[in-house]
């Protein structure tokens, strides 16, 4: 049996070699870029440089992928609290009290207290991450196909809870991506479904063109026309190292906010948005003045940056232990494994343990890089906010086109990304999340294989998905989750109704 520390040791000779070294800096600095750039986010860009890792070891490719995952949460507060515009979904919060300590003359502490409290957070949900992930895949191994599609479910399920808009409309994304997934040769009788005579449709529609028309290409569509003037703050930043008082009021929301985003991150669904959010609310709860949230106080700032950190960090439990991914990140790098003809799952930490212990390294050494770009480098996100969008869409789309098409020199591929702009583009104007479909779309052929593995184990008889005990509590807490969402609606209707007489 290896031993945690030669474990650690292999992580430290992985994650430190001089390739990985620069795909660990290249992915936290194009994160924090990406994090600063409003509109863009670390799943658009995962999804763009995705095709880019097809020629690099899988450890490079994670590290570097990963990377670009937490580096996007440090970023974004940048924006938050200089301009008021979120430059990615998790800092959403932070523009509440970030922007107005800007306008108070107190951008610099908020700066600083977000790079700090995204480092602590980072670090502590690295630790529990090493400590955890390894006893959760022993469990998973006694999992089995009725689990694992059970598990499935509820992933599903608590997504479409978990989406910004309508639960229906998620639950209607889940139903696309799932259909999507069932593209191409049945894995039993090898013959064609729904490919319409389409040869290049045999092996389903790729991943990489679907993402990148649904992020990118749809992103470019929305914002042909509109002219976003950034009002960015034109104050000299200084005082950048918070003070012993505002640590004092930061601390206790930061410690709270790392494990709050920690356990939030690990669930399907959650992620650091979510996390992002909760953290404020307890924060404002238990405040001794609730009413000066929203009007600059520090630990609106530090308790949802270190939230959407840690969430991160928890993000990656359920991919590497249970090849399950908790968010639309998780699920394209679920993908990246899967093309690099790895299985995320029970025995990856086993099989492949430089890739677990080798990225684990990694985000310790990204987060001290991440702290060092941070703070001495906000006058540069500065200017960089300062790219006309005139400049900026026309790169994407060529990225677009180009790592599209690099993927199997296919003009099939472009086509079916540009589709997929058009039909991403009609979801963002009718309010449809596609982060459910994607989700959706990765777990469709595993759900598949795993129900009729099940089947060909009962005999065809669904029972054994209710005589096993983890499939069975994984299904009733799917039926109340569902109970308790139709009674909610219900609820709803009677009080408006109430209202209106």
């Amino acid at each position: 049996m290896v031993s945690f520390f030669e474990n650690l040791h292999l992580g430290y000779q992985v994650a430190f070699t001089a390739t990985n070294l620069l795909y660990c800096f290249a992915g936290v600095f194009i994160g924090t870029l990406i994090g600063v750039l409003p509109g863009i986010g670390p799943t658009g860009a995962i999804s763009l440089l995705l095709p880019i890792t097809y020629g690099i070891s899988p450890v490079s490719a994670i590290i570097m992928l990963s990377g670009i995952y937490y580096g996007a949460m440090y970023g974004g507060s940048t924006t938050s609290i200089l301009v008021n515009i979120p430059g990615e979904a998790a800092s959403v919060v932070t523009c509440m009290d970030g922007y107005q300590m800007a306008l108070k003359g107190r951008a610099g502490p908020a700066l600083g207290i977000a790079a700090f409290g995204s480092f602590i957070a980072g670090t502590i949900g690295i630790i529990v991450l090493m400590f955890v992930a390894q006893p959760l895949s022993v469990v998973a191994l006694k999992f089995g196909p009725p689990e694992f599609f059970s598990i499935m479910i509820l992933a599903l399920t608590i997504s479409t809870f978990l989406a910004h808009g309508s639960m229906v409309k998620a639950i209607i994304m889940i139903a696309l991506g799932i259909s999507l997934s069932q593209i191409g040769l049945d894995i039993v009788t090898a013959r064609t479904r729904f490919t319409f005579g389409i040869t290049d449709l045999e092996d389903g529609p790729g991943l990489i063109p679907i993402v990148m028309g649904l992020f990118g290409i749809s992103e470019v569509l929305v914002n042909i026309g509109t002219s976003k003037n950034l009002d960015i703050f034109k104050e000299k930043i200084k005082g950048l190292l918070p003070n012993l008082r505002d640590w004092a009021n930061s601390i206790g929301a930061i410690i709270r906010g790392t494990f709050l985003g920690f356990f939030l991150g690990i669930l399907p669904g959650g992620g650091a948005v979510v996390s992002s959010f909760v953290s404020y609310a307890v924060e404002k709860k238990i405040s001794k003045h609730p009413d000066k949230f929203g009007t600059g106080v520090i630990e609106g700032v530090a308790g949802p940056e270190a939230a959407n950190n840690a969430a991160s960090s928890g993000a990656f439990i359920p991919l590497f232990t249970l090849g399950i991914p908790a968010n639309s990140v998780m699920a394209l790098l679920l993908g990246a494994l899967m093309i690099h003809g790895l299985q995320p799952g029970p025995l990856l930490i086993n099989q492949h343990p430089e890739i677990f212990w080798g990225t684990i390294m990694s985000m310790y050494l990204g987060n001290a890089l991440l702290l060092v770009l941070n703070l001495p480098l906000i006058g540069l996100w500065v200017q960089v906010l300062k790219v006309p969008y005139r400049i900026l869409f026309p790169l994407i789309l060529f990225f677009c086109l180009i790592g599209t098409y690099s993927v199997n020199n296919s003009v099939f591929d472009v086509i079916v990304m540009l589709i997929f702009g058009i039909v991403g583009f009609l979801f963002k104007k009718f309010k449809y999340e596609p982060a459910p479909l994607i989700l959706a779309f990765i777990l469709g052929s595993m759900l598949e294989n795993s129900l009729r593995q099940s089947l060909l184990m009962s005999e065809g008889s669904f029972s054994i998905f209710f005589t096993r005990p983890i499939s069975a509590s994984s299904l009733i807490i799917v039926l109340l989750l569902l109970l308790s969402a139709i009674l909610f609606r219900k609820r709803r209707q009677v009080i408006a109704e109430l209202e209106e007489h």
